[in-house]
């Protein structure tokens, strides 16, 4: 007894495998991209990563050390040398989330504006002088 796909496809199945004249073969890996899976979750990936991304609160810093820092800018003021390195942490706050991280960079000051309170460096970085946590003047 036959089936009716049997039945139904008996005519063609012993034919030749029909090969494109007009048309190249497609190769095996091109034929395998059409069924590769797509993102229906468009992003959803990127919002992991950025749930799995940790931020560091900003440090309050206590008014001694408050005073340290705004006596080493007040030196830097009245003895601007551009020469001097200088090593700087300050807190970088974070665009999508609360807190943010802290760096620590090497450089020279370009200049201090003193009303707005910014530093200037010499890579015309601008850090605003309340995220500045140390400055250690060499």
């Amino acid at each position: 007894m036959s089936t009716k796909a049997e039945i139904k496809y008996s005519d063609i199945i012993n034919l030749p495998h029909h090969v494109s004249s007009k048309y190249k073969p497609m190769s095996i890996e091109a034929r395998s991209a059409q069924f590769a899976p797509f993102a229906a979750l468009t992003g959803y990936n990127d919002e992991l990563a950025e749930a799995e991304r940790t931020t560091s609160p900003k440090i309050e810093l206590t008014e001694n050390a408050k005073e340290i820092l705004d006596n080493k800018i007040n030196y830097l003021l009245h003895y601007p040398n551009k020469n001097n390195y200088l090593k700087i942490t300050y807190f970088i706050p974070d665009n999508k989330k609360e807190g943010g991280y802290y760096k620590t960079i090497t450089t020279q000051i370009n200049k201090i504006d003193s009303l707005k309170k910014i530093i200037y460096l010499q890579d015309n970085t601008s850090i605003p002088i309340s995220n500045i946590i140390d400055i250690i003047i060499d």
